[in-house]
């Protein structure tokens, strides 16, 4: 997927950038035998770190049911924001397996860093089938087996992959406060999303020397307009997992609120977060296409949201894109069930540049024009609430048997 449009004159994408372009990190990835599916190479195994200690913010899955690794990243980064990486698996999401699952986690944190030769700890994701116990001997030898360099993020990304048909990273500089710093990201998620954090991965890296609270601050923001944006199946994963790590190797004093480099460095970062939600999204199970959904005229910027994303996760919205299916009034039906205020009267709704509803009056539009906008490979509705000004806009997919056949037969 091509990285989108950049969001200033200071900001490029990196050609073949990934979650390792940023100065200071190292990664790799191994088979260890946990995961039996998805294409070559076939790894399962990754560890992402950095050559000294990482200051690092997360976010996590607010599913009452959680993987072992979720509970101890949570607690961990609640203790300190300083790091040193993370060591992830795919194909066993280590969840629901009591006190051996926990114990599991904790001796994966404790292998990858001293593979790291750590003097910080290593927070640790597990992603797959939830229930079954994680092969222990398997992830052991594989930890030891990683070989971590500086281009080691194509491996990495490809570890912690589960039906993803493809890896997906990105990276990109940006120039700030006379300085350039580099942002580079890697994510995993193609079922089991509708993301509420707070069977998705987003990693995120950049090389700037950041303030630990201004970080934490900015990711929590960003992954609300982005990661929590997406919809794939309306189902929210026990191990969505998002975390941004900040290497501090391009120099200079720590960015932080009122930085001259805080603005420009925020918007690269969420430039990266925005392109791997999007990708994450197009990439759903079955999907053959992106649907991107803009709610505008809402009373507030929650409204917005709510609306966006209720047409994108909506099963009907999804499958009437599968079939051009012209029937533009299951957008109206999505907003009017997601909780925001709508004024029908004074609504208006776009499937791509067609008109189909303006200000509460159905439009004399050819509808045979609306279902070739519904073909194409980026499917654009967008809907005014016609309420107030505010907007958002989230991403999801179309629902295609491949999608049923997918998940029919996932352990079988």
């Amino acid at each position: 997927m091509t990285p989108s449009a950049t969001p200033s004159p200071a900001f490029e994408w990196i050609d073949g950038g990934g979650v390792t372009t940023p100065l200071g990190f190292v990664a790799g990835g191994v088979y260890a035998g946990i995961k039996t599916y998805g294409e070559e190479p076939r790894l399962d195994l990754g560890i992402l770190g950095g050559e000294g200690p990482l200051t690092a913010a997360g976010v996590f899955t607010r599913s009452a049911v959680t993987g072992h690794s979720v509970t101890i990243g949570r607690q961990l980064l609640a203790q300190t924001s300083t790091v040193r990486g993370v060591v992830v698996n795919s194909g066993n999401a280590n969840t629901v397996t009591g006190t051996q699952g926990a114990a599991d986690c904790e001796r994966m944190a404790t292998l990858a860093a001293a593979r790291l030769g750590a003097d910080a700890p290593v927070l640790v994701g597990s992603t797959g089938v939830i229930g079954r116990m994680l092969p222990m001997e398997k992830v052991e030898r594989a930890i030891a087996d990683v070989t971590l360099t500086r281009d080691g993020g194509y491996a990495f990304s490809r570890a912690i992959m589960t039906t993803d048909t493809h890896e997906k990273q990105v990276a990109a500089r940006v120039e700030a406060g006379g300085r350039v710093y580099r942002v580079g990201g890697c994510a995993k998620g193609s079922g089991m999303i509708h993301p509420n954090m707070g069977t998705m991965y987003a990693f995120i890296t950049t090389d700037a020397p950041v303030d630990a609270a201004w970080l934490d601050a900015t990711w929590r923001g960003i992954v609300d307009r982005t990661f929590n944006m997406i919809d794939v199946d309306m189902d929210t994963s026990t191990s969505d997992m998002g975390l941004v790590f900040a290497s501090g190797a391009a120099g200079g004093d720590p960015v932080a609120a009122g930085h001259p480099a805080a603005g420009l460095l925020a918007e690269a970062i969420e430039a990266v977060a925005q392109h791997l939600a999007k990708t994450v999204a197009r990439d759903g199970e079955g999907a053959t296409c992106l649907i991107e959904a803009t709610a505008t005229g809402a009373a507030d910027e929650q409204d917005a949201r709510m609306a966006a994303r209720t047409v994108v996760s909506s099963p009907l919205m999804k499958t009437a894109v599968t079939g051009r299916d012209p029937n533009w009034g299951r957008v109206m039906m999505a907003a009017g069930r997601s909780g925001a205020r709508v004024n029908q009267d004074q609504a208006s709704v776009w499937i791509g540049e067609h008109c189909v509803l303006d200000r509460g009056q159905p439009t004399t539009v050819d509808l045979k024009l609306v279902s070739q906008a519904m073909a194409q490979e980026l499917v654009s509705i967008r809907v005014d609430l016609g309420v107030g000004e505010a907007s958002a806009t989230a991403w999801g997919c179309n629902l295609t048997k491949e999608y049923v056949s997918i998940n029919a037969d996932y352990t079988t």
